[in-house]
């Protein structure tokens, strides 16, 4: 039985709706002739394409809205753009990890043309191959190579989980890892909450209280948009972050600084927009931390179609790091 406070479910769907709302209403922006103008090119571009990470999942996990078409219709209308791909290279350290995510989060209104030829030749330049790349970067490559039904020489999901951080974080202080790294490797794992992270039950659960420390630290210092991941981490993992109490807190807080549009004001309270900030300001600010809502809420509401659930006593242990699941 759920022991979540009472109104913590109706504050997630408000949540929800208005993170979900607000990026409808205003991701428009990186395609007008204003954002074009005040917003530099390659910060453009990983906006443009975390929003097309975000209909996708918006589309297979979330809530029929007419929002969501507003914002296919976007992103195929940017796909569609001929200088886009070449607007992917223009910062070479991003180029083939841009272009990989491109090819990999097309809608189907963009058509296969464009970005199957970009996988293609990623794979034949030998980028969808390991090389030298990183445990955290090799994952990366292989979930966007999958999601682009692209062939590559990536080793298996198990054996990247082992050299990954996320294996051997329980033996790091918090203040020694890196959120990023730690969520993101759950996410391409689990597909963002979509399938089983293929992880032992004793796996899942040393990472879920690792996950669940770095919540309540990050509860601690007001980081907005790293508990958005962190929530959405513990979901892929197997628990509801509102029955958890480092994840009902992270929830608690992104309820409570949302503006009443609908915005995250800032990836953190010490990066909050002023409220006297310019209209290019407050959306630079608000934009990542509010997707990143968007998307762990629309995900913690929605079905989990893949992920055996740790519920009750289970995901409490599991969240605090005491007791054994069984």
């Amino acid at each position: 039985m759920s022991t979540r406070s009472a109104g913590l479910d109706e504050a997630v769907r408000t949540l929800s709706a208005g993170a979900r709302h607000w990026i409808a209403r205003h991701a428009g922006y990186l395609d007008s002739p204003a954002g074009h103008a005040e917003l530099p090119v390659t910060p453009r571009v990983k906006a443009l394409l975390q929003l097309a990470l975000l209909r996708r999942c918006w589309e297979l996990s979330g809530p029929a809205d007419p929002a969501l078409d507003d914002v296919t219709s976007m992103v195929e209308h940017v796909w569609l753009r001929p200088e886009f791909p070449r607007q992917l290279t223009l910062d070479r350290r991003y180029a083939r990890q841009f272009e990989l995510m491109y090819a990999a989060l097309a809608p189907a209104g963009a058509g296969p043309g464009a970005p199957r030829a970009v996988a293609d030749r990623l794979a034949s330049d030998g980028y969808l191959a390991p090389r030298r790349k990183p445990p955290y970067l090799h994952l990366e490559a292989r979930y966007y190579a999958d999601l682009a039904h692209a062939d590559h020489e990536f080793a298996p999901y198990r054996e990247l989980y082992a050299a990954s951080l996320l294996a051997r974080a329980d033996a790091v202080p918090t203040a020694e890892l890196d959120v990023c790294v730690v969520t993101h490797t759950v996410f391409y794992l689990s597909d963002f909450g979509l399938r089983e992270p293929g992880l032992t039950g004793e796996e899942r659960r040393r990472a879920l209280a690792v996950v669940a420390r770095l919540t309540e630290h990050c509860v601690e210092l007001d980081e907005w948009d790293l508990l958005g991941k962190l929530v959405l981490a513990q979901h892929c993992l197997g628990a509801d972050p509102r029955d958890t109490p480092s994840g009902a807190a992270g929830l608690r807080l992104l309820a409570a600084v949302q503006d009443p549009d609908g915005a995250i004001p800032g990836r953190s309270a010490g990066r909050r927009a002023a409220a006297d900030a310019t209209g290019t300001d407050r959306f630079r600010r608000s934009y990542q931390a509010t997707l990143v809502t968007a998307l762990a809420a629309l995900t913690v509401l929605g079905d989990r179609p893949g992920t055996p659930a740790l519920v009750g006593a289970t995901a409490a242990a599991a969240a605090t790091g005491t007791g054994e699941a069984r």
